[in-house]
């Protein structure tokens, strides 16, 4: 208890941005690590049959309702209002809240648990229509949605729990979270699938199992700071109803970027085989840089800003603006010219053996470049929205974040058109680099918007670190480019041979770049808050 008395009556936390940033990096990569492990044992254990569809598709249903109310929406609605009760409202008033928040999100995500499952035919018929009705895989994923469907319940409350510690700067367990999920699917894989006569109904009870789990986790910490209260129903109290409204805009927005993720696959479907697989492995390659730095910068700065701005500090809600720009900056420049030049080099070291061919790897290398153009755009994205979410303000944001998904579903139209005009056999091309464009349309966008409403404008500090970093980048390209074998070579070699060569390049270019921005003026020390 005494932990919230302290903190209700602290109007600005101060906290090293830099040094939480770090720790939910790190928990990131490691969950991302897993992520590409667990992967893996799927392909190896069981394959790419009809029963391995039947578990992603029933995994895919509570999944996309996650990413639509659980984790986003939810969080961006509720840490700012959260943040203005805890530095503006006394210690009883925030922990009536949390138990009404807990209670009314508890008891709307358990009756959709119970819905879903009940209704878990029709769902798979909505979702996989391809499916053959009283089919093999039709007749699987029913049953395996109805053990995974609970997981929307446990990680609901998980995103509840993990959205009240980031508000107090508990940022690592948080973070670790989805390393359960990672942990549990690889055990079920390797361990439990022996105990079904259908061995992918493991994977199902693995969800099921993650999704408890990573509930449990986070429980001691949510005590340890007075606020594991019991869940109360609260529907009309005046906290949970400001956060439902600013959670419909968001809501909206979630929707209108499945629609968007749905258009891409319609169109790969149509254009030659092996488009979904080639966009897929190049897409994962720069969620890779963009979760563990961008997301991870944006968790933490949300907090701060909304601390901010319910203590009406201006100037630290500046600082940390700034100080976000500038470490997207830092970052997502040499990142994105890294990924566009290395593109070849880390397709074959990472997927290129076996079944996947000189032409896939060539074919997504293509992708990734595409994708990589898009990297600073998403970033900043991560970094604007907030200082939109900390007011208290997701209208906005969700406004011009459907512009650009309309916009890039015109992209796509028009690039992918354009190319197969042109009998270019690398069409798919044309649907990363219509994300590109609008991602980076996204940002321009928001951050037009956050200097018309005199939120956040660039100051010298940030024009600084461009011109810096944009010196160091090239110097960086230069040596990958003097560096980097031709195509043939990197396809002729073997694995240990790709990843010595690989890791060698990369150690060179990381050295050279670092040792630029130092020779330019960077020092660490300027990047604290």
């Amino acid at each position: 208890m005494a932990c919230i008395v302290e903190s209700s009556h602290v109007k600005s936390v101060k906290f090293n941005l830099l040094r939480s940033g770090g720790i939910v990096s790190s928990m990131t990569f490691l969950s991302r690590i897993l992520g590409f492990i667990r992967d893996q044992v799927f392909a190896i254990v069981f394959g790419a049959g009809a029963l391995t569809d039947a578990f992603l598709v029933a995994f895919k249903i509570p999944n996309f309702l996650r990413r639509l109310f659980a984790e986003g929406a939810f969080a961006q609605s509720f840490v700012p209002v959260f943040s203005e009760y805890k530095e503006t409202r006394s210690p009883e008033a925030l922990r009536a809240l949390a138990a009404q928040v807990s209670g009314t999100l508890g008891w709307i995500v358990l009756i959709l648990s119970i819905v879903g499952s009940v209704c878990a035919p029709a769902l798979i018929t909505l979702f996989a229509p391809g499916f053959e009705n009283g089919g093999e895989r039709a007749v699987t994923a029913t049953a395996l949605l109805r053990i995974t469907f609970p997981y929307l319940f446990f990680i609901s409350l998980v995103a509840y729990c993990g959205s009240v510690l980031n508000t107090f700067q508990k940022f690592a367990v948080p973070a670790f979270t989805p390393v359960l999920l990672n942990l549990c699917l690889i055990t079920a894989a390797l361990w439990g699938a022996k105990f079904f006569a259908i061995p992918v109904t493991a994977l199902a009870w693995g969800v099921f199992a993650a999704g408890l789990s990573q509930l449990l986790f986070q429980l001691p910490s949510m005590y340890r700071l007075g606020l594991l209260q019991r869940p109360r129903w609260g529907w009309k109290d005046s906290g949970v109803q400001k956060i439902l409204k600013l959670m419909l805009p968001a809501i909206l927005g979630s929707s209108v970027s499945q629609i968007n993720l749905l258009l891409d696959t319609i169109i790969a479907s149509f254009l030659i085989a092996g488009s979904l697989s080639w966009l897929y492995f190049a897409d994962r390659l720069v969620e890779f840089p963009l979760g563990v730095f961008g997301v991870a910068i944006g968790t933490v700065m949300l907090p701060r800003l909304s601390a901010s701005h319910a203590g009406r500090e201006t100037h630290d809600f500046d600082r940390t603006m700034s100080w976000g720009v500038r470490l997207a900056l830092l970052l997502a420049l040499p990142a994105a010219i890294g990924l566009l030049l290395l593109a070849i080099p880390l397709i074959a070291t990472l997927f290129g053996y076996g079944e996947f061919s000189a032409t896939d790897i060539q074919m997504s290398a293509w992708a990734l470049r595409a994708y990589a153009l898009a990297l600073p755009g998403m970033m900043l994205v991560k970094i604007f929205a907030p200082g939109f979410f900390a007011r208290q303000n997701t209208r906005t944001p969700v406004r011009i974040g459907i512009i650009a998904m309309i916009s890039n579903m015109a992209y796509n139209i028009i690039f992918v058109g354009a190319m197969m005009l042109a009998s270019l056999p690398i069409a798919h091309t044309g649907l990363a680099l219509a994300t590109a464009v609008s991602a980076n349309q996204n940002a321009l966008m928001l951050y037009q918007q956050l200097k018309k409403d005199t939120i956040y404008q660039l100051q010298s500090a940030e024009i600084k670190t461009f011109k810096r970093v944009v010196i160091a980048t090239v110097a960086m390209a230069v040596v990958i480019w003097l560096l980097n074998p031709s195509v043939d070579s990197w396809l002729a070699m073997q694995a240990i041979e790709r990843a010595t060569r690989l890791g060698a390049i990369i150690a060179a270019s990381v050295a050279t770049y670092a040792g630029t921005l130092f020779i330019v003026g960077f020092r660490p020390g300027d990047y604290s808050v």
